[in-house]
């Protein structure tokens, strides 16, 4: 690409009958002008072009970081959730169990105490009797003592 310098400093051949050189130097000067400001504005361009590529560069490496950590973020958050879910069904399991050997050892104590519910019963009907036949040989007694008078 020309730079606004060589259009500058440009010179031409003068000839006969040529063109005026007035009017070529001015036409060159408005020339340059021009095409110096339209020579700064693609420079300008082409850097702010590059800045922005940097930029989506960075953004991009900014976006990929923010997608790992979201899927890493996901992956442990799945992974507390199946290590939540596994210690809850422990926790149930174990108060089954804690429930059904709960429910055992009571009916197990219940059929005892009836056992010995049962044993005091017969005791109590064994001391019963005792009680009535002592009372029975007592009043013999009395009732011998009474024809003894």
């Amino acid at each position: 690409m020309i730079t606004p310098l060589e259009i500058e400093n440009k010179r031409f051949r003068k000839a006969l009958n040529g063109y005026n050189s007035t009017d070529v130097d001015d036409f060159l000067e408005g020339l340059t002008r021009d095409y110096e400001k339209l020579y700064k504005q693609v420079t300008e361009s082409q850097d702010k072009i590059e800045e922005l590529k940097k930029s989506l560069v960075h953004y991009q490496d900014i976006e990929n970081t923010l997608q790992s950590t979201l899927m890493m973020a996901q992956k442990a958050s799945d992974e507390v959730k199946d290590v939540a879910q596994k210690q809850a069904d422990q926790i149930i399991k174990d108060a089954e169990t804690r429930a059904r050997e709960s429910t055992l050892g009571l009916q197990t104590e219940i059929i005892n105490k009836s056992q010995e519910l049962e044993e005091l019963k017969k005791q109590f009907d064994v001391y019963k009797a005792r009680m009535e036949s002592l009372l029975i040989s007592q009043l013999e007694l009395i009732k011998e003592i009474n024809r003894e008078d």
